[in-house]
């Protein structure tokens, strides 16, 4: 189970940065199930909505780049916390979801997104 844990955030955190960084086409067919679930109600259901979303991020946002602070697995779910740069130094702090099928691919996604504000009412980072 241990095993299975480790490699489901090994690839989640591939499939995102492989997609993230202009080849969506090729995570699907590498980390992607038969099915997938699009909970972001900016991409359709299935892959090729997927792919054409990344691909145009890609064309209208060239030089974003992505860190993961941390990954997280429990079961058949893997969470992973982002911080982005975008162009215009925009910064984000994002929170994926991923679902993996018992083949250990990914046919569901949740994800919430939120622009680093410049100032905070605390002193705490959002990492």
């Amino acid at each position: 189970m241990r095993e299975t844990l480790i490699q489901n955030k090994e690839n989640a955190i591939a499939f995102y940065e492989m997609a993230y960084n202009g080849n969506p086409q090729k995570a699907v067919e590498l980390y992607v199930g038969e099915m997938y679930i699009q909970h972001n109600p900016l991409v359709g259901d299935g892959t090729q909505p997927f792919i054409d979303y990344f691909n145009k991020m890609a064309r209208e946002y060239p030089g974003k780049s992505i860190e993961f602070v941390r990954a997280v697995a429990e079961d058949n779910l893997v969470a992973l916390h982002t911080h982005q740069i975008w162009p215009g130094n925009d910064q984000y702090v994002t929170m994926d979801f991923f679902r993996f099928d018992d083949n250990g691919k990914i046919v569901e996604h949740w994800d919430a997104i939120q622009q680093i504000p410049a100032t905070s009412a605390n002193n705490n980072s959002m990492y």
